[in-house]
């Protein structure tokens, strides 16, 4: 299957358009306003006609009381001299005035709404003289409003559809009253209801118009329905509607937020800028905006220059969202120029430029600086919030200092800083990233008892961790859970769930979720071709990670530095050294920027690799180019020196480890393991098993295998034999490794009816034994000058495996007389 990967180039063009306003659609909470059959136009209403239309007056008595036919207004073509102005009741008429009055009154009982209303409509009235249709529909859109700005929404909806389904007011109607009923929906959540009362507006004959567009594709947005927002532009443009400079501001919001490739962005301000509407400065800080999830640093600093030469002047949004940019690119030191632009053009960093800043520093494992930061913002007056304290507990989890994380999290208590969503999706990630499930799952329960709901991100958290702890199960079974719980799967989760299979070892699966993502109409992007690359990379599977690579530049869409490190990885895993050392020299060289990602994964790979040279370079490029190494990084170290038995080196690294706060993990012990169990102080490895144990840090089945061959390759067979039970105590099924262990000892000890009955007990507990299970007794036996009896087990190992092959025999007849001879 892998060699038929191929990736469709980023973003397909938007779905067809269907009914964007169908005849049900309900909304889950809400029914749609009702739109009973238009009643006959009033006689009060064809007196306002008539006022206005002096020609008319000239019919005779009998035309003047015909029916009138129904004009198809536009609606949203408001001319209301206010629109975009604060809203003011003193714009209504002394009529208007009154009714609001009364409707704003806190005892008014909205069952008298009706008598109110109809004050509109009282004949004595010496207004009536002089009103109009068009003074009338000012007036109800000012109530409206009115009570929207009061935050009285269901009573401002109420009025509507009074004013909607009163004999004497569909006239009434206008974009402007329109467009302020859908932002109410919008802000209750009842886009599908906004859309109902559209498509029943329509059917009354009522034509929808730009204004009226972009109210509802705002409305769309606000409520994270993007694809709705999109496919609605897309019939906006349709219909010859042209899009103002707001609908263009809108719609790029939201490709932003959909995580849309930079070149579609383009194509829309291109189509703006073709229809003779020029950017505004919101439309900069959006295009800014769009530029953090790419890390689309050189785009988004492109995008300032161009915008302080088209004579804007960046406010704080614009440098706040700059500042982001850099953040998230993990470019510490271009966000700090950013601050100092932004405190000499007069604008005070507020506590979103300080978390931007933090985030940047903290992102590229820049910790002290970071803290310097927060220490720095309490100074000024600013107090850390919610962000802050989980910008900086993340940081830490990921460099591997837990107990630092801890602290900020105590100090967040302390502070009285409530924890949010993300403050526990970090303590999930960093209890599970360690192995610690059952504490992972306490701070799961937890979220319910502090008043939050997990998020998609908590789940996405959780399919990542048992995915990269090869729990393919665990994986399927949280994925049910989600779905059961009403989340939709998004991006982020098919690319977390792509990455999650491919740790698992399940490509295909990975694959499959791939396709799956993509009938459903999610369009691929940066993480999605990263979580792809990953998984070609775990296979070493380098060919097709570089033809992914080729279409993600044809795409337009940007490498960054994950992409180069799973081609790192991709190289490792395939035993392609060379090409391997080729791309570490264009990183070192500058050609491809030498991130301090890319640094610590080439120490990882040449360390996997065991190139003991090429992995010092890239540690000591780390700090000579000014980065800190992470918990992965220094791993890889001691993992190099403790296979090469290089005890002092290896000491070097635990006391910086040490000394700078790390949390030794799981990885960490597990090297140590192994270089005590290849050592005469071989003890040692049972000695640090026990202290994981007592760290809380539950051992794999690579601990217990490390310690097993400690004890059994120095002949301490009783001592191998009680770790085997303590492994299988815990849960730990044990392995091929750890049989061929047991067998290969024994073997080499002439003790051959002790390895034949480990055998025999491996295939009674369903493990399959492999060529090294029956490699290491024919060799011992002919080591031993035993060549008789070498011949005789294989002639015999039918009645042992029954399942052994026949090409399996021949070949360890073959190895015995290779041997022999």
């Amino acid at each position: 299957m892998a060699e038929n990967v191929a990736l469709p180039l980023l973003l397909p063009n938007p779905p067809h358009s269907r009914p964007i306003f169908p005849n049900n659609h309900h909304t889950q909470h809400h029914p749609p306003l009702p739109s009973p059959p238009p009643p006959p136009i009033s006689p009060i209403i064809q007196d306002l006609l008539l006022l206005q239309n002096p020609k008319t007056s000239s019919r005779s008595e009998t035309n003047a009381r015909s029916p009138v036919p129904r004009a198809r207004n536009r609606i949203g073509k408001s001319r209301d001299p206010n629109r975009g102005k604060p809203w003011s009741h003193r714009r209504l008429s002394l009529k208007g005035q009154k009714i609001l009055q009364t409707l704003m009154d806190p005892l008014f009982d909205s069952a008298k709404l009706h008598e109110v209303l109809l004050q509109f409509f009282e004949p004595s009235s010496q207004e009536r003289v002089f009103s109009s249709v068009e003074s009338l529909s000012f007036d109800v859109s000012g109530i409206i409003k009115g009570l929207r700005f009061n935050k009285k929404h269901d009573l401002a909806l109420s009025v509507f559809e009074w004013v909607r389904n009163h004999k004497d007011c569909k006239l009434i109607l206008n974009g402007s009253i329109v467009a302020v009923v859908i932002g109410i929906l919008g802000k209750q959540g009842r886009v599908s209801a906004a859309k109902s009362l559209l498509h029943n507006l329509q059917k009354d004959g009522l034509d929808i118009d730009v204004y009226v567009y972009t109210s509802l594709i705002s409305a769309c947005s606000s409520n994270e329905r993007y694809k709705e927002a999109v496919m609605l532009f897309k019939k906006m443009e349709e219909e010859g509607c042209k899009p103002t400079l707001i609908t263009y501001n809108v719609i790029l919001n939201v490709y932003g937020k959909m995580s849309t490739p930079w070149n579609k962005i383009m194509d829309v301000v291109d189509g703006m800028k073709n229809a003779g509407i020029a950017p505004d400065l919101y439309t900069y800080n959006t295009l800014i905006s769009c530029c953090c999830r790419g890390s689309l640093y050189e785009e988004a600093a492109a995008l300032f220059e161009e915008m302080k030469s088209r004579g804007f002047t960046p406010d704080k949004v614009t440098y706040n969202a700059f500042l982001d940019v850099y953040g998230k690119s993990r470019r510490p030191k271009e966000a700090m120029e950013v601050l100092r632009e932004m405190e000499l053009n007069g604008f005070a960093p507020s506590i979103v430029t300080y978390n931007s800043l933090i985030s940047a520093y903290a992102r590229d494992g820049l910790l002290d600086e970071a803290m310097d930061l927060k220490n720095q913002m309490v100074e000024r007056g600013i107090k850390p919030d919610v962000i802050t304290y989980t910008t900086l507990l993340s940081g830490f989890e990921k460099s591997g200092k837990d107990g630092s994380a801890m602290k900020v999290f105590k100090e967040m208590e302390s502070a009285g800083c409530k924890p949010n969503i993300c403050t526990f999706n970090a303590l999930i990630k960093m209890y599970g990233n360690r192995g610690m499930f059952e504490e992972m799952m306490k701070v799961f329960e937890e979220i319910g008892h502090c008043s939050c709901t997990p998020d998609i991100v908590t789940w996405n958290t959780l399919l990542a961790v048992f995915g990269q702890n090869g729990m393919d199960s665990e994986v399927s079974g949280v994925f049910k859970e989600m779905k059961r719980a009403g989340f939709v799967p998004e991006r982020d989760t098919f690319n977390t769930l792509i990455s999650a299979y491919s740790r698992c070892g399940s490509f295909d699966q990975a694959m499959a979720v791939y396709k799956r993502m993509l009938e459903a109409g999610v369009a691929p992007d940066l993480s999605t071709y990263n979580a792809v690359l990953a998984a070609l990379a775990r296979g070493g599977l380098w060919e097709q990670s570089e033809k992914v690579l080729a279409e993600m530049k044809d795409a337009q869409c940007k490498p960054n530095e994950l992409t180069y490190s799973s081609l790192l990885h991709a190289y490792a895993n395939g035993r392609e050294t060379g090409r391997m050392c080729a791309l570490a020299e264009e990183i070192y060289s500058g050609a491809i920027e030498p991130h301090p990602v890319l640094l610590k994964t080439l120490v990882l790979v040449n360390s996997k690799s065991d190139l003991l040279t090429e992995t010092e370079r890239a540690f000591l490029e780390l700090s000579k180019r000014g980065f800190s190494p992470d918990i992965t990084a220094l791993n890889a170290m001691v993992s190099i020196y403790g296979r090469r038995q290089m005890v002092t080196k290896t000491n070097e690294i635990l006391t910086f480890m040490n000394e700078s706060g790390f949390t030794l993990s799981l990885t960490t012990y597990n090297s140590l393991m192994y270089m005590y169990s290849r050592s005469e102080n071989f003890e040692r490895a049972e000695e640090t098993l026990r202290e994981l144990l007592e760290k809380g840090i539950k051992p794999d089945i690579i601990s217990y295998n490390t310690v097993i061959y400690a004890y059994c390759r120095n002949g301490r067979m009783r001592e191998a034999s009680r770790i085997f039970s303590e492994m299988k105590d815990s849960g730990i099924v044990p392995d091929v490794v750890t049989y061929n262990t047991f067998v290969a000892s024994y073997a080499a000890d002439s003790m051959f009816p002790d390895a034949i009955d480990v055998v025999r007990f491996m295939i009674k507990h369903g493990c399959k034994p492999n060529q090294n299970t029956y490699n290491s007794i024919v060799d011992s036996y002919c080591k031993h000058n035993r060549h008789d009896e070498a011949s005789m087990f294989v002639n015999n190992l039918h009645k042992l495996d029954p399942h052994v092959s026949t090409a399996e025999e021949f070949r360890l007849s073959e190895r015995i007389r290779n041997k022999w001879s």
